[in-house]
Formats: structure tokens, C-alpha cells, sequence
């Protein structure tokens, strides 16, 4: 699994309550604060530039952010919350990024980090939204009432122990649907984005082969080396029935790339930046968590 350089900063934003800078005097119970606005009204310049600055100066002391780390606080925005402006801070260090939201007080002096969840809605349902189900490889039902969506990477070893627990546990459960995108870690996989273009190329020629190539280049994951790759995957393909003249084409057209990286900015979007990551119904799962993927099953199934 890919491991960010900021990890503990995304690991850090739970849902916990901090003081951000110097306390000032508490208020009277019920009483309302000194200059109190509310955060959907128009927020002064100087106003945003202290919250921002709060922020960042908060945050490094809290994570011992030295110099050698970039802080910065992005526009501060009104959230679902009245009472609590939004901000993005992105951290970079040695060229790497990550970003989350926290969420200022509008007087700068308490910091909530975490999610804001409406307790009114479905609590997936901008995760859901998010989530394309066509145009990629799936099987089961299209109407299921349970939907498993993993971004995998071909030459992940644990998305093969993943692969391992999903052929015995989805013929279980015949009304779920599941589907694969692809997310090749580059940076530390070299021949996944090869796989992931064999994978999408054998889609399109036939969506029932694509499950055979795929089971094929998990069953044959170690086997694959970079320089044996680009050969190695085509024979697994051609194997499984497909055209192998018809493939290289495929893979070697610009809008075969480009479909890959749509699905990889997808799983973006949804915060993945490991493999393999699964939705289920839009909650994630991490790794091969058998005992969590039935669960999470068997809950809407119930």
C-alpha cells in the first residue's frame, strides 16, 4: 500500500475539539460572544488573513511542523455548521502534498478537526455520487442493492489478497454487484499502469474475458517483472481468448490512458491514496478486510 509522506496529518484530522492560540475570557452561559457574526455573512479580509494565519500557526506547533514543511491555509468558507468557517490547509514536504478541512470558530479561538456530518441525510451520499458505475468492468446484478466498488492496482500484493477473499465471499452473496477501477501506484509499481491498459483494452473487447485476465494477472503477479511485463500481460490476455494484434493497438492509443487516469482521478476524489481501497454501499474499506466487507454486506442486505 502506498504510504503518504503527511500520513499523520490525514490520520490526525478525527473529530476532536482543540484551543487554537491564546484562550480569552469564557462568555456567560447563553450569553452571546463579543462581535459575534454569522459565518454566511461576508468575512472582512483582515478578518480571513488572522483565521488563516491562527490555523497555520496552530497546526505546526500542534504537529511539530518545522520549517522544511509548506502550511497553507486556503480560503476561509462558510460550512454546513453557522457558527464555524471551513478551511483547507495543504502541508507539503519533500515536493508531496496533502490537504484536509478544519474548521475555525469565527472568533479564531477554537479549532474543530474532523467531518461535519447532517445527521438529516444519508451519510454516503455525496460519496455515492461521486462514484461512476458505468463504464467499468462489473458484475452482479445492475439494480443490487449492494454495490462494492474497489480501486485496485494490478501488481499490488495485497489487492491480490483482496482478490483471493472476493472469489470466495461475492459467489455468497449472488444480489451484490461488484465493480473494479483501476488506480496504478506509478510511483512505486512500475508495471501496473501496463497491467491496468491490458486490463482496460481486454474490457473493451470483451467485458466477460475481463475477468479471466484479471484473475489470470493476480494468479500470475509474481511472475510479472518490469521487463518481462508488456510481453507477459498480452499472452495472459491473449490466453483468456482475446485478440492480441487488437489489444496492442488499444493500449497504445492516448484515450485508453486517459480512461485509466479518469478512474484514477476518481478514486482521488474520494481520498484513496492506497490500494486496495473498497466502497461498499460508499462506506470505505481499507485493505482486505474480510470480516468489515461482510458486515458492511450484510447491514443493508438486513
Amino acid at each position: 500500500m502506498r504510504v503518504r509522506a503527511l500520513v499523520l496529518f490525514l490520520i490526525a484530522m478525527s473529530s476532536v475539539v482543540a484551543a487554537a492560540g491564546q484562550a480569552s475570557a469564557p462568555s456567560r452561559p447563553g450569553a452571546p460572544s463579543q462581535g459575534a457574526r454569522p459565518a454566511s455573512e461576508a468575512l472582512p479580509p483582515a478578518t480571513a488573513t488572522m483565521l488563516q494565519k491562527r490555523a497555520e500557526d496552530f497546526l505546526r506547533k500542534l504537529y511539530a511542523w518545522g520549517p522544511e514543511f509548506q502550511v497553507k491555509a486556503g480560503e476561509v468558507k462558510p460550512s454546513a455548521v453557522p457558527d464555524l468557517y471551513e478551511i483547507n490547509v495543504e502541508v507539503t514536504l519533500h515536493g508531496e502534498s496533502d490537504s484536509a478541512a478544519v474548521y475555525v470558530t469565527k472568533d479564531g479561538r477554537y479549532m474543530v478537526r474532523g467531518e461535519i456530518a447532517d445527521m438529516n441525510g444519508d451519510p454516503f451520499a455525496e460519496t455515492k455520487q461521486k462514484l461512476v458505475l458505468d463504464g467499468s468492468p462489473s458484475k452482479g446484478p445492475a439494480d443490487a442493492a449492494v454495490v462494492i466498488v474497489e480501486f485496485g492496482d494490478f501488481q499490488c500484493p495485497v489487492c491480490r489478497q483482496l482478490d483471493v477473499i472476493l472469489r470466495e465471499l461475492l459467489p455468497e452473496y449472488p444480489q451484490v454487484r461488484f465493480v473494479f477501477k483501476d488506480f496504478p501506484l506509478e510511483q512505486i509499481h512500475p508495471w501496473a499502469m501496463t497491467a491496468a491498459l491490458v486490463g482496460r483494452c481486454s474490457y473493451e473487447q470483451s467485458a466477460d474475458a475481463f475477468w479471466k485476465v484479471h484473475d489470470l494477472i493476480y494468479d500470475n503477479q509474481e511472475r510479472i517483472t518490469p521487463e518481462t511485463a508488456y510481453d507477459k500481460l498480452l499472452q495472459l490476455a491473449t490466453d483468456a481468448g482475446l485478440d492480441g494484434s487488437a489489444l496492442r493497438t488499444c493500449m497504445a492509443d492516448p484515450k485508453t490512458t486517459a480512461a485509466v487516469h479518469r478512474t484514477m482521478a476518481e478514486g482521488s476524489s474520494l481520498a484513496v491514496n492506497g490500494t486496495p481501497t473498497t466502497f461498499v454501499n460508499g462506506r470505505a474499506v481499507s485493505g482486505p478486510n474480510e470480516a468489515l466487507l461482510r458486515q458492511y454486506i450484510q447491514f443493508t442486505l438486513q
